[in-house]
């Protein structure tokens, strides 16, 4: 085999790769919307309901639980396909949800009210950085055990 015919035997398996990952984003991606919208409408149904009576805190709070679960058990079977068990990768996801609510709440602490920069700068920082930062943890930490031969993008 020839130096100049090697390129194309492997560019048909690159391009599965970069198949694989763009499914992989996409369903990341999928998931993440979802979580958001069941988010919106949990909460606005929280509030408005007689049934559970919910302050916006609260039903915030509580709509943000709900969409937290979804997220973990979507992504865990959706995106990312796992094998591995949950009494490792729910704290895993934890821990990961509570540093993006660190993230959330300590860059417009620190770039606004310490540094004055506009409340722009810390959202578009928090809105950029966490779901990158929750893409890669996911990935290789959380729901790194995968389920062999199901992802699909063969």
């Amino acid at each position: 085999m020839s130096a100049r015919s090697r390129p194309c035997h492997l560019e048909p398996n690159m391009r599965v790769v970069r198949v694989s990952e763009y499914k992989l984003l996409a369903r990341f991606g999928l998931v993440g919307i979802a979580a958001t919208i069941l988010y919106a409408v949990l909460a606005g149904a929280f509030v408005k309901s007689e049934r559970f009576g919910f302050s916006p805190v609260e039903a915030s709070l509580a709509a943000y639980g709900a969409a937290g679960l979804f997220s973990y058990l979507a992504h865990r079977s959706i995106t990312f396909m796992s094998s591995g068990p949950h009494r490792s990768e729910a704290p895993r996801f934890l821990l990961l949800a509570a540093i993006g609510s660190v993230i959330a709440y300590g860059a417009p602490a620190l770039l606004t009210a310490k540094l004055g920069l506009p409340l722009i700068i810390p959202i578009m920082i928090t809105c950029l950085l966490v779901p990158v930062i929750n893409f890669v943890v996911l990935d290789r930490w959380v729901f790194a055990e995968r389920i062999p031969d199901q992802s699909g993008d063969g």
